[in-house]
């Protein structure tokens, strides 16, 4: 199957789309798996790759050893401090989400992880939608940039956005997330 008819890259269109952006996909020749390798394919600065990282934390219904996704879309340049990101999604910690976690909950690959466009394999996750408390931090950080831009889907793919665009897409909370 050709990149551009990925169906984890068709759904982040059609989550664009859906969402009343016009920001097109860009594929890119090389792997784009890294904030550093995808600014260098674009020719611009890693603050501008809003790097879409995904972290666990205890279902909010305490659910015995039940874990959920928090997806924190990071500048390029920062590091994520899970302290500050778990006080502001307010749980005590989080833990790492490991590739199958990720896959389970957003429908993608590492390396591809959207921020938009997810798609829960409810067999897995025994939810019947998206998870029901999927908590979005958004780097303050991104909003130092007019353009910034985020994977689609596929470790080959790209899309145009800003840090409003991402908050209105996702819901997500604008907060620092890290230095």
């Amino acid at each position: 199957m050709a990149v551009e008819h990925h169906r984890a890259v068709e759904r982040v269109r059609a989550a664009i789309h859906s969402a009343g952006h016009d920001a097109e996909i860009s594929w890119l020749s090389d792997s784009a798996r890294t904030a550093a390798a995808a600014a260098s394919a674009l020719g611009i600065e890693v603050g501008q790759i809003a790097s879409s990282i995904v972290f666990t934390r205890p279902a909010p219904d305490g659910a015995g050893d039940a874990v959920w996704p928090v997806l924190v879309i990071t500048s390029g340049r920062h590091r994520v401090d899970t302290a500050l990101v778990a006080a502001v999604v307010g749980v005590p910690a989080l833990g790492r989400a490991d590739a199958a976690f990720v896959r389970m909950w957003s429908g993608f690959a590492i390396g591809g992880v959207a921020p938009v466009g997810w798609k829960a394999d409810t067999a897995l996750t025994g939810h019947e939608a998206e998870p029901p408390a999927l908590q979005v931090v958004i780097d303050e950080a991104l909003g130092e940039h007019a353009d910034v831009w985020a994977a689609a889907g596929h470790p080959h793919t790209v899309f145009p956005t800003t840090l409003v665009a991402l908050a209105a897409m996702t819901g997500g909370t604008v907060a620092r997330v890290g230095d």
